[in-house]
Formats: structure tokens, C-alpha cells, sequence
């Protein structure tokens, strides 16, 4: 299957057809598998014989997922977890230990962020953070006990890029392990493992899913470094559900084409506030005014699905736009069929200190868009009229 486009594989790519013969894959919904006899069940557990065991070890829903991801990605393994952040913190404690240092971009999830400075010390592992597009700041945070480069791009919610082809030569020189965040872009936009990433993170819960659904969430890549991350799950259980890995399977099967109609609208709305006498700033990879603009056209199939422009008024004029808003919803997620919009100030990074904000870019009059699958002009007419009759503290 290998040889065939994105698209197909993943919709081709599943399990293999049982005595049923049924045409779509069935749920297995079990906590435990048997074995024919106690011989076979100590070579499972020996690891003598590759069979399933334990659903928080392995499951058929799970292992089709992983396995369909892994293709469309280029990887050579990959585990599935209990959602993204799962996959961020079992990345970290399996592939670090103390004594150990680990270089981020600032530029990262609010939650991952307090991993970072909070989780890691207690467990005497050190970081350092540097600007997501500074090549030479990555260069001059290594150190003797650096470890791996940790990186979330397009970042969260600035839409600022890491330079992927010059992290993997370095991490190739350095001897150092890329941990690469994929959820904005999803595989079907940006393959990291093709510029040198040795594992590619992601939360299965926003484009993967793309219907605000189920948690979930991967780390697939090299197999050496996956079998270290899933020792490490296997004993703590952040695994992901079978119904989940259902869900998320059968999923992959729009993306492709759910991501086209993302990145279609996204760029319609990007070019319509970049005109727009209410706006500041916008942030769109898409766009030949953003100022990775060729980088993104290097490493990025199209723009992506999130959309951030800084409104004139501050949070004043932020808020109230929110509010006066019809078709988009407010929520903390991003991801689905429904464009979202959300003031990241005051919610997914509130708990950053304002410096903390300001060096990632985000001010209090910034509105981040998950843009999704509806009429583009119905996107754009609710834009237009929240933004007419949103109030501004100038």
C-alpha cells in the first residue's frame, strides 16, 4: 500500500478482513486477549511472540491507527496515547533522565510550557528556550548534557515556523534527538521525519479527529526511540482507547480532503482581515506578507487551518468582537469541522506570566481562528459584521 498516494492510503489501510468479512473495521472492545495455551501466553510475555495481550499494551483499533499514521508520516513506529499532551510528556520522561538538558522554542503550548519549567526540574532535567526562527539561538543553547530539540510548528498560536531542514542537519551533527509537535499541520501538510525529525508528536485530538469528538494522540518515528517512549507508556497507562483509535482511524480518511477545505478558507479570511482597517496584525503562513512566507512554501503542502490577527483596541475590542460573533464558537479547541474562535490571552495561555505572552507573540488584542468547514462566505460575513460592531477602547 506504500506505493500509492496519501489519500488513498488512508482510506485503504486497515486491518486485515476477518471471517466475517466484514467491508469496514469492527470495534474490539476488550480489556484482554487469550492465549491458545500457557506456552503461547509466556512467549507473549517473554516477547518471544508478537500477539496482543493487554489493551493498555496493544489493541487492533489502536495498532491500525498507529500503523496508518505511521505510513502517511514516513515513520518506521509509532505508539498511540490517551491524548496530545500524553504524547508530549511520555516524549520527555522516556527519552530524558536526570542530569539531562533539553532545548525548546518559546513558542510552544501553554501546557507543554509548564512541563517544561515546572515537571522536568522536579525531575532534575533542565531546559532552555530559545525564538522559534533563530537558527544560531538553538546553536548557542547546547550543551554538554543536552539531549534532544523540542519544537511545535507552526507554533501556537503565532503561526511562527522552525526552520525543519536545519534543526534535523544539527540534531544529525549533534547527535541529538528532534521531537517535533505536527498537530497544526497534520502529515498531510508537513512530513518532519523528511527533514531529519526522529519522532513527530501529535494530539489526534483537533485535525486528526476534525469533529471535536475523541481525545487521543501519537508519537510515531524511529523505532529505536518509539520502543523507548511505549516501555514507558505500557507501565503508566496514558494509552488510547480502541473506541478512540476508531474514531481517529476512520477519521484519516478525510483528511486530505478536509484539510484543502481548512486551508481554502483559511487563506480567504487571512487576505480578508490582512485588508481590514480593524486589524493590527495577521499571522498566516499562507500568506506572501508573513515573514517565513518561503519557508513555509518549503516545507508546508499549503498554509494550514489557524488564522491569528491582532485587532486595534487591545482586549477591550478582542473580547467584544468574540461576543459579537454568530457562526463561530468559543472554545479552547481548534481542529474541528466548526470554526473556532478564541482569545488565547485570556484562555489556552492565560496561566503564562505576560512575559511569557509577549515573547510568544501574544498580545491582549489577539484573536486566534480555527477555521473550518463551512461557506466561506458565511465565514466571512460573520467576521465582518462582529468586527463593525465590536467597540474599541481608542
Amino acid at each position: 500500500m506504500n506505493n500509492y498516494q496519501f489519500e488513498t492510503n488512508a482510506i485503504r489501510l486497515q486491518m486485515e478482513q476477518s471471517n466475517q468479512k466484514e467491508h469496514s473495521t469492527p470495534l474490539f472492545l476488550t480489556s484482554s486477549f487469550t492465549f491458545d495455551n500457557a506456552e503461547q501466553g509466556e512467549a507473549i510475555f517473554k516477547g518471544e511472540l508478537k500477539a496482543n495481550l493487554y489493551s493498555r499494551f496493544s489493541n487492533p483499533n489502536v495498532d491500525e491507527f498507529i500503523q496508518k499514521l505511521c505510513v502517511l508520516e514516513n515513520a518506521e513506529s509509532g505508539i498511540g496515547t490517551a491524548t496530545g499532551m500524553a504524547a508530549v510528556y511520555t516524549s520527555f520522561a522516556s527519552l530524558l533522565k536526570q542530569g539531562d538538558h533539553i532545548i525548546s522554542s518559546s513558542s510552544v503550548f501553554g501546557n507543554t510550557q509548564y512541563i517544561l519549567k515546572h515537571l522536568l526540574p522536579n525531575m532534575g532535567i533542565e531546559s532552555s528556550t530559545v525564538n522559534i526562527a533563530d537558527n544560531n539561538a538553538y546553536i548557542s543553547a547546547i550543551k554538554e548534557n543536552t539531549k534532544a530539540i523540542f519544537v511545535e510548528t507552526p507554533s501556537n498560536p503565532s503561526l511562527q515556523m522552525a526552520d525543519l531542514n536545519f534543526l534535523g542537519q544539527l540534531c544529525k551533527k549533534r547527535n541529538l534527538i528532534l521531537i517535533v509537535d505536527n498537530c497544526f499541520a497534520t502529515p498531510y501538510l508537513q512530513k518532519p521525519i523528511d527533514f531529519g525529525a526522529h519522532i513527530v508528536l501529535h494530539s489526534a485530538t483537533k485535525f486528526i479527529d476534525g469533529q471535536g469528538r475523541v481525545l487521543g494522540g501519537a508519537i510515531v518515528g524511529k523505532k529505536e526511540i518509539v520502543d523507548r517512549c511505549y516501555d514507558f507508556l505500557r507501565r503508566t497507562g496514558a494509552s488510547l482507547s480502541p473506541f478512540n483509535a476508531w474514531i481517529l482511524s476512520k477519521s484519516l480518511e478525510t483528511l486530505a480532503l478536509r484539510m484543502d477545505r481548512h486551508c481554502a478558507n483559511a487563506l480567504r479570511i487571512a487576505r480578508f482581515l490582512s485588508k481590514s482597517a480593524f486589524c493590527i496584525r495577521v499571522s498566516y503562513p499562507g500568506l506572501a506578507c508573513h515573514d517565513q512566507f518561503e519557508l513555509a512554501s518549503k516545507q508546508m503542502r499549503k498554509g494550514g487551518a489557524i488564522v491569528s490577527c491582532v485587532l486595534k483596541g487591545g482586549k477591550a475590542r478582542a473580547i467584544d468582537f468574540l461576543n459579537k460573533l454568530d457562526l463561530f464558537s468559543l472554545t479552547a479547541n481548534l481542529g474541528d469541522s466548526r470554526s473556532i474562535a478564541t482569545h488565547p490571552a485570556s484562555t489556552t495561555h492565560s496561566k503564562l506570566s505576560k512575559e511569557e505572552q509577549e515573547d510568544q507573540g501574544i498580545s491582549e488584542g489577539l484573536i486566534r481562528f480555527s477555521v473550518g468547514l463551512e461557506h466561506i462566505d458565511d465565514l466571512l460575513s460573520d467576521i465582518e459584521k462582529a468586527l463593525k460592531k465590536s467597540q474599541s477602547n481608542e
